[in-house]
């Protein structure tokens, strides 16, 4: 690590503390204490507020309502933000007006030369569902469900919501605890228990007309709840062995709530153990798909017989 980053780097661990010793920097940096003395220094002489404590155990805290200075980016910092920027420009994320304000104070924090790297790296870079001859393009498709901000407005005051929902049931209204709010497959989806219910729910956020707070007559005890979560989880009926390829393949796509865990240190083999709801058509149908796009690299250890049914019917086609 350069010298420049590294104090930068200092800066925002000593800001993020109340209190920090020497011993401390040098563990954390890997650093000799002379280094780390030098570089307290510099930190002092550029403005930071810090007060020395005397005595064996003693140390450094920084002086409260004092004013900091200013963060300062370097270049492979700014790199970074600007390429994670552009890598989601044209995905369904919320706040999206906040995300182009940002980026343009982000420029102008830079330097010109900085400015023309950046130029440069947004017209040789594509990330997925970007379109080549105008990167800068954003279809209709790639806008955030307008309820999205919303939600997560509501969400950071309370996760006991009161939501209603439009599908081809009608208008519903029903008290909720969010659990999850997660993307995939180009769409926001809730986990929640539904306390009315008492059952776990998931569905699209497009789904929702509005979300308010949960009076507080309609909610359950977060204790009583997760136990009711708990004794409902889904028991797991398919478990696969994975080999090289079928983990790379799993790397380049897998549904949100499937995991594996690696069987070796070099991470060539690993298991697979999910569970799927044979019940639901579409999403037995997916899941096998899925299944099939992993490849032959796997062993199968349990599997329910509806899924092997449904690769049956595949292979069948492929013969005919």
């Amino acid at each position: 690590m350069k010298k420049v980053e590294r104090i930068n780097t200092i800066m925002r661990y000593i800001n993020n503390r109340t209190h920090f010793t020497i011993s401390e920097i040098m563990r954390e940096f890997n650093i000799s204490r002379s280094t780390a003395i030098r570089d307290i220094r510099e930190i002092e002489a550029m403005g930071m507020p810090l007060v020395a404590e005397v005595g064996r155990d003693g140390g450094y805290f920084v002086m409260h309502n004092s004013v900091l200075p200013v963060v300062r980016f370097t270049d492979n910092e700014v790199k970074a933000l600007f390429i994670a920027f552009m890598a989601t420009r044209n995905q369904q994320l919320p706040y999206l007006r906040s995300r182009q304000s940002l980026a343009e104070k982000l420029l102008g924090l830079i330097s010109e030369s900085q400015q023309e790297e950046l130029v440069l790296l947004n017209q040789i870079l594509l990330f997925e569902g970007t379109n080549p001859h105008n990167p800068d393009l954003l279809d209709l498709t790639d806008l955030p469900d307008p309820m999205l901000e919303k939600l997560i407005q509501n969400l950071l005051l309370d996760r006991y919501l009161w939501l209603t929902i439009y599908d081809d049931k009608g208008i519903t209204t029903f008290p909720i605890y969010l659990l999850h709010l997660y993307h995939e497959k180009g769409l926001w989806l809730i986990e929640g228990f539904d306390l009315k219910e008492e059952k776990k729910r998931i569905f699209p956020v497009g789904l929702l007309t509005n979300v308010k707070p949960c009076p507080t007559e309609k909610r359950v005890s977060k204790k009583k709840m997760l136990e009711k979560v708990s004794q409902q989880e889904e028991e797991i009926n398919l478990v696969l062995e994975l080999g090289p390829k079928a983990i790379a393949q799993f790397k380049k796509y897998h549904p949100l709530k499937v995991s594996i865990s690696y069987t070796n240190p070099y991470q060539t083999t690993a298991i697979l153990k999910t569970f799927i709801n044979v019940s639901n058509h579409e999403e037995l149908t997916e899941l096998t798909n899925w299944l099939l796009f992993l490849g032959g690299d796997i062993k199968v250890r349990e599997v329910p017989e509806e899924v092997l049914e449904v690769l049956q019917e595949r292979l069948n086609l492929f013969c005919l």
